[in-house]
């Protein structure tokens, strides 16, 4: 054994002393490439076009036969490397066997030992028998030669007496006692053999051990696989292993830990077990977008191998929930919004969508991958209808599809933004109407925020954020005295919508005499007079042009047209003075007289 282990520390040291000449060898050859550059530039200044041209073919020529020799150089320290991990690898086989070896004498000492110990207290349990019964014998003799003694002393007595007549009345009886002692027989045989009994002893399992030493050496430690894509689920996990050795195995023992994030958790979590007989398992009743650390133990007859490596497997995310009043779309894009379904992040989404046909039918399903959040920006072909889906994606794969919703490019679809809602302000189920109640809620059952308007009782709507075409429209009641156009995200919420340079509205002010209409922004409005009370008032946006302009939509008749080029992307914006009612009607396709200049 200390030969074996001084020829594979020899050859480790010969395989460094070849990686160190192939070093050796590598750094002569970047010098020689280095001189023979320099010499061929010494060359081009002395010789003429064809010396040149002769030299620049050998040049390469030598090149190439450098360049294969540097790739068999790259081969060899590849090869070094790997005879350097079979040397590990055979003194740790060797190690490992010896081990083996010694635990398996051990352990045939040790059963041996016991039988022998089993077989000596046999042998001592007959040996107290035989005595105990030689013993009884021995006393049993005793007190015959007692009696008999004691019988043979009495009749001596009886025939010394010299008075004829007392010795005929006391003969009789000694005489009856002799002839019934006499007719007894002396157990004069031994009771036991002097032979003891030979103890056979059932060695079978010591054969089996002593030949599982010469054959069966216990396993190697099996190596876990890296997780492969599309190898899990929410729910559960398929797990590789593998075996580089010619060692028989009888079953494997996985071991499954989930690795949890949550620091405040004092105990570890539990261990759960599987045995199986193949190099592969799947692990389920697992929770979505977790990860689980695994590790796997190989046995035989002869006994366990080392643990693996410890792996992490990660399932993949539950189905994202897609949010249907927060998803806008306008002719020819979208913005989709989603909760991520899961309680750890995942590492990205896919976005996937298809169009539908009048028939019923669909186009090929088209996707926007790696999206880092939970919303997604999506160019669309204008006048169709969209099934939208998203995954959650992690390195165990993607999730199950969402929920679908439908989204359309027929029009302007958007809602109120509730969370910029004044206090004051309801908004419908559905997200297109808004309500100011006739009572007076006291300012301490108000709740602001940086968000929501706490002056003007005004709402926002939400844009698709790409500079293109939006038409929309309001209905309104009679009385209702409104505001309602554009201001970027960011406007003031301390103000009045139409009094800041960051807003653009149409303004509507029931006075006693007339319905009075200012077109506001910065405070400033035009003397426009509106004869016609337009109850129902479309609002067209378009970047390119830079306008905003009103109309009555039930006369199609233009109100006023604000000229600006906006800075920043606007969002709708909608304000009541007094309690009331408005309704946004979205979807539309702008009329004709809206979109010709």
């Amino acid at each position: 054994m200390c030969f074996c282990r001084g020829s594979a520390a020899g050859v480790g040291m010969d395989v460094y002393e070849v990686r160190g000449h192939l070093d050796v060898i590598a750094e002569e050859l970047t010098a020689s490439e280095e001189e023979e550059e320099a010499a061929f530039v010494m060359v081009q200044d002395s010789a003429d076009v064809s010396t040149l041209a002769g030299a620049q073919q050998m040049k390469e020529q030598l090149s190439r036969s450098r360049s294969k020799l540097s790739q068999k150089i790259v081969q060899m320290e590849n090869f070094a490397s790997n005879l350097e991990e079979i040397f590990i690898t055979v003194e740790e086989n060797f190690g490992r066997q010896e081990q083996n070896l010694e635990q398996h004498y051990n352990e045939v000492l040790q059963t041996l030992s016991q039988r022998n110990e089993a077989r000596a207290v046999a042998l001592d349990e007959q040996k107290n028998r035989k005595l105990e019964c030689l013993y009884g014998q021995l006393l049993r003799c005793g007190r015959t030669l007692d009696a008999s003694k004691e019988l043979i002393e009495s009749a001596q007595e009886l025939h010394r007496r010299p008075d004829k007549h007392a010795f005929l009345q006391a003969v009789m009886p000694i005489m009856k006692r002799v002839e019934q002692f006499s007719r007894e027989e002396a157990d004069l045989k031994l009771g036991v053999s002097l032979d003891f009994e030979v103890l056979t002893t059932d060695l079978s399992d010591v054969r089996q051990m002593m030949e599982s030493i010469n054959v069966l050496p216990a396993p190697s430690a099996p190596v876990m696989n890296p997780q492969i894509a599309n190898s899990a689920t929410d729910t559960s996990l398929h797990v590789c292993w593998s075996l580089f050795s010619d060692d028989t195995v009888e079953f494997y023992e996985l071991y499954c830990r989930l690795i949890s994030d949550d620091c405040t958790m004092e105990t570890p979590q539990e261990v759960s077990q599987l045995k199986v007989k193949e190099t592969h398992c799947t692990v389920s009743d697992l929770l979505p977008n977790a990860q689980y650390e695994l590790w796997v133990t190989a046995t035989n007859t002869t006994g366990i191998s080392p643990a693996s490596e410890r792996a992490v497997y990660m399932t993949v995310p539950s189905p994202p929930v897609l949010k249907p009043r927060q998803c806008v779309s306008s002719l020819d894009a979208a913005l989709i919004r989603w909760d991520s379904g899961n309680t750890n992040p995942v590492e990205s989404y896919t976005l996937e969508f298809h169009r539908t046909h009048a028939d019923g039918g669909c186009s090929a399903t088209e996707s926007v991958v790696a999206i880092p959040s939970c919303e997604c920006l999506v160019q669309l072909q204008p006048w169709k209808h969209y099934i939208i889906h998203i995954r959650a994606v992690n390195i165990g794969g993607p999730s199950d599809r969402s929920e679908p919703i439908t989204v359309s490019t027929t029009g302007t679809f958007f809602h109120l933004l509730e969370d910029t809602a004044h206090p004051s302000l309801s908004l419908s189920a559905d997200g297109l109407t808004m309500f100011y109640l006739d009572e007076d809620l006291p300012i301490s059952h108000m709740t602001f925020s940086d968000n929501t308007f706490n002056r003007c009782v005004a709402v926002l709507g939400d844009l698709v954020p790409i500079r293109g075409q939006y038409y929309w429209e309001i209905d309104m009641d009679e009385s209702a005295e409104f505001r309602v156009g554009v201001a970027y995200e960011d406007t003031q919420r301390n103000s009045y919508l139409g009094g800041n340079n960051t807003s653009w509205c149409m303004r509507h002010i029931l006075t006693p005499s007339r319905h009075k209409y200012e077109f506001l922004h910065n405070g400033w409005t035009p003397d426009i007079r509106i004869t016609v009370q337009p109850l129902r008032i479309g609002v067209f946006l378009d970047y390119t042009r830079g306008i905003l302009s009103f109309y009555n939509a039930a006369l199609r008749q233009h109100l006023y047209t604000f000229s600006c080029q906006f800075l920043h992307y606007v969002q709708p914006c909608f304000a009541l003075d007094n309690p009331g009612a408005l309704t946004l009607c979205t979807g539309l396709t702008a009329p004709p007289h809206v979109t010709q200049p």
